[in-house]
């Protein structure tokens, strides 16, 4: 199963959605600023990116600029920012099985992908 977290207002994330659907594949669709992630599904998404948390944080966006920019926060602290603001999350994420990518650009999807 293929598991797209989106956020429809994001053109990026839109241009990921549009490449799976042309692949005509089976995918889960998560508006995950409708349907909020949980600690442990961001903790989980995080361990098959491969990456850090704040690897994961839009650090460009006004609610990290102004909240937490140059202060000192453990791993824990920037997931439960995440948490807190989900806008923060980089778009999209594209899960297959035990693996995932930011879909940005949207050919990682393809990577990801090429044993399906």
């Amino acid at each position: 199963m293929i598991t797209i977290y989106h956020n429809p207002r994001c053109t990026k994330s839109r241009e990921g959605l549009c490449e799976l659907e042309n692949l005509n594949k089976s995918i889960t669709v998560r508006k995950y600023l409708d349907e909020p992630f949980t600690k442990e599904e961001l903790q989980g998404v995080l361990k098959k990116l491969g990456i850090k948390p704040l690897e994961l944080v839009r650090t460009k966006e006004a609610i990290w600029t102004e909240n937490y920019k140059g202060k000192e926060m453990s791993d824990d602290a920037i997931v439960d920012a995440m948490l807190a603001h989900p806008r923060l999350i980089e778009r999209p994420i594209v899960v297959f099985g035990e693996k995932a990518i930011v879909a940005r650009p949207t050919e990682k999807i393809n990577e990801l992908l090429s044993d399906f």
